[in-house]
């Protein structure tokens, strides 16, 4: 039975067409991985599905009744907003049940024998819909999935603007858990999870009765859950059955063999035209020129779709650094209240460590601590000689209206028009994303950017803050490649093992300094 059914979708931003004609099936039960490049669309086709985006042309029809889930990596959430209301927000349908039941007992007074009969019966219908959907145990659910989540931990009546990534993330996946849906639909779920909450949602997307569709660029992730492959590629969407590592190898097999069809087929053209160009005058020959001519204008011509461009991130390197990178002594780092026990830290030149641990308990707040940016509780962080920092954070919040161009301009005002264009494309960016303003891009398009102006300032110490988020698996892997190569010191905080187990020389456990209790 199909639960979802897109039917010759079109669509596009300006003159950049997103889909041609796309169609699309999803049936009860199926466990998807939509997977492509950055920019290809994926975050478009989930909203469009969603009704948040109107399509150019097509249809969007779903089965009836059915209650979708999204956890969308871009949602808002609202500044006033505690925890606690998100969650309890899961159950809106049935707060409106409860008023629509309060409407009704205040009609009563005023009703005739007759209405009251039906409005008591009304009234019995609702009150059996709320009870059989636990509405009057909200609270005690809230608090389970809160507990189950780590979300307790931080405080239910926390406001939701003062989150960190992955904390919002997790709130999301509670409100998601909370409502049931009989569709999930999952945009970048691991995205700022740790490593701990990514297994716990493996395991909920193994048991899920109901379909899915999960935009991820974690392959080990997305092989362990999905059953199928619809694969994003110049505006058009192809299934493939079976698991990531199974779509690569036929995906690999196609493409030779289109590949091979298109070299024969401009062999025979170059041979048609040739015979054409050469008899085509000839009285005695004329007749075979034109058959050959209309064979060749009947001809359907195999076009290869223009290989998109591979990033390319080599860092540019400073001077050495001293010996010293920092050393923290009694270093206590928090906000209002302290997340770490005293730390005495010490990094040297030359190390590449990775920060690991779950979210919340001071990873990001570290970073901060040891740069500057932020003053610790208590104690002391001394920065060694010569260092040329280069900082990628997780999110920046503020918005931006600049082009791709101007954004890297403003960084680099000695560079001229070519050399600016010429940074973005080796990080993989198509002349359209270049040209159009960063706050339009997808998330991983936005995170080019911000590698293109890291990689072009020299630098002796890298601190990055989770740099694989919304990265495609291509600038994943160059970016791991690149972080191998590089001849500076290395502070990364990931979730990804994949990433950087053969990038680091070693991983500092921050779960072992928390003062956060799991």
């Amino acid at each position: 039975m199909s639960v979802l059914t897109v039917k010759n979708l079109s669509h596009g931003f300006g003159d950049r067409a997103i889909f041609n004609d796309v169609s699309f099936r999803l049936l009860k039960g199926e466990h998807v991985g939509l997977i492509g490049a950055n920019g290809e669309g994926k975050s478009t086709f989930m909203n469009i599905i969603t009704g948040k985006l109107q399509p150019d042309e097509g249809k969007v029809e779903w089965a009836r009744k059915v209650r979708v889930g999204y956890l969308d990596q871009h949602t808002v959430l609202e500044q006033g907003m505690s925890m606690r209301d998100v969650l309890k927000s899961a159950f809106q349908y049935l707060f409106d049940v409860e008023a629509e039941m309060n409407g009704m007992y205040e009609k009563m007074g005023e009703a005739t024998p007759e209405e009251l009969e039906k409005l008591l019966e009304d009234v019995g219908v609702l009150q059996d819909a709320l009870t059989n959907n636990d509405f009057y145990v909200i609270d005690a659910k809230v608090e389970e999935i809160a507990r189950g989540l780590g979300l307790d931990d931080i405080g239910l009546d926390r406001d939701v603007h003062d989150l960190s990534g992955g904390q919002r993330t997790k709130v999301l996946l509670a409100k998601l858990l909370l409502e049931k849906p009989e569709i999930l639909l999952l945009d970048e779920p691991t995205n700022y999870l740790d490593e701990q909450h990514i297994e716990w949602l493996k395991r909920y997307l193994l048991e899920y009765d109901n379909a899915f569709i999960l935009i991820s660029h974690d392959i080990p992730f997305l092989n362990s859950v999905i059953n199928l492959i619809y694969h994003m590629e110049n505006q058009g969407l192809n299934r493939y059955v079976g698991d990531y590592d199974n779509f690569q190898n036929i995906h690999a097999a196609k493409k030779q063999q289109l590949e091979a069809a298109y070299k024969r087929q401009q062999q025979e053209i170059s041979q048609l035209k040739d015979f054409v160009a050469r008899n085509k005058a000839r009285v005695s020959t004329r007749n075979m020129a034109m058959s050959r001519q209309k064979k060749l204008d009947k001809m359907d011509v195999i076009e290869l779709a223009k290989e998109k461009p591979k990033p390319e991130f080599n860092f540019k390197e400073a001077r050495t650094s001293g010996k010293l990178i920092f050393e923290t002594k009694n270093l206590v780092i928090g906000y209002d209240e302290p997340l770490s026990r005293p730390l005495d830290l010490r990094m040297e030149r030359g190390q590449k460590i990775a920060l690991v641990g779950a979210n919340g308990i001071g990873k990001t707040t570290l970073l901060r601590s040891i740069l500057g940016e932020i003053k610790p509780i208590s104690g002391t962080v001394e920065q060694g000689e010569f260092l040329h920092i280069g900082y990628f954070e997780q999110e920046i919040k503020s918005s931006n209206n600049n082009t791709c161009i101007e954004e890297v301009w403003d960084e680099f005002p000695s560079f001229n028009m070519h050399e600016v264009r010429s940074a973005l494309a080796k990080c993989g960016l198509t002349t359209k994303h270049i040209e159009s303003k960063v706050q339009v891009l997808s998330g991983g398009e936005k995170a080019k950017v911000r590698l293109c102006k890291l990689i072009n300032n020299e630098t002796n110490l890298l601190i990055l803050d989770e740099p694989t988020n919304h990265l495609d698996v291509d600038a994943k892997d160059e970016l791991k490649r690149a972080l191998k190569a590089y001849k500076g010191s290395i502070l990364l905080i990931s979730h990804e093992p994949e990433f950087y187990r053969d990038v680091v020389t070693e991983v500092w456990n921050c779960e072992d300094w928390t003062t956060k209790v799991f």
